[in-house]
């Protein structure tokens, strides 16, 4: 596994604010919370109210903003050590569960806790627990998957 370098602190300081305003200013401007899951939904028309130019601009941020941060930030070495077949079936899973869970960690963490929402602090929790589950398992117990 390869160590990151140091990344000065305002970076992720900056990412963080910046989700937290967009988030609220979501909330107060629409009266919605802001998910990744519905809007990505909503972006694709697969809510069954058509292709959602928010959710479109929405989806066109978070991509432009991870090129701008790639492209003036940092460089990122990407190596991917699973299999295609693997993420694929990951993925798919990942979606399926934030359809079953009305949510996704950005909705329920970032939203939902703010709003102490106690449906949010359940599935966060749960989200949290089965992430760490998962990482144990993966690598103590079968030894990682490739």
């Amino acid at each position: 596994m390869t160590n990151l370098p140091e990344l000065n602190f305002i970076w992720p300081l900056s990412g963080g604010l910046l989700i937290g305003l967009s988030a609220a200013l979501y909330l107060l401007l629409n009266g919605r919370i802001a998910g990744i899951s519905g809007l990505t939904a909503s972006a694709f028309g697969w809510t069954g109210a058509g292709i959602s130019a928010l959710g479109v601009g929405f989806l066109g941020g978070i991509l432009g903003g991870a090129a701008i941060a790639f492209a003036y930030i940092r460089h990122a070495e990407l190596a991917i050590a699973s299999s295609p077949l693997l993420l694929v079936i990951g993925g798919l899973l990942v979606g399926f569960g934030t359809r079953l869970g009305s949510g996704c960690t950005s909705g329920h963490g970032v939203c939902g806790l703010a709003r102490l929402s106690p449906r949010s602090i359940v599935a966060t929790i749960t989200f949290m627990a089965v992430a760490a589950a998962t990482v144990f398992v993966t690598r103590h117990v079968i030894g990682g998957l490739s």
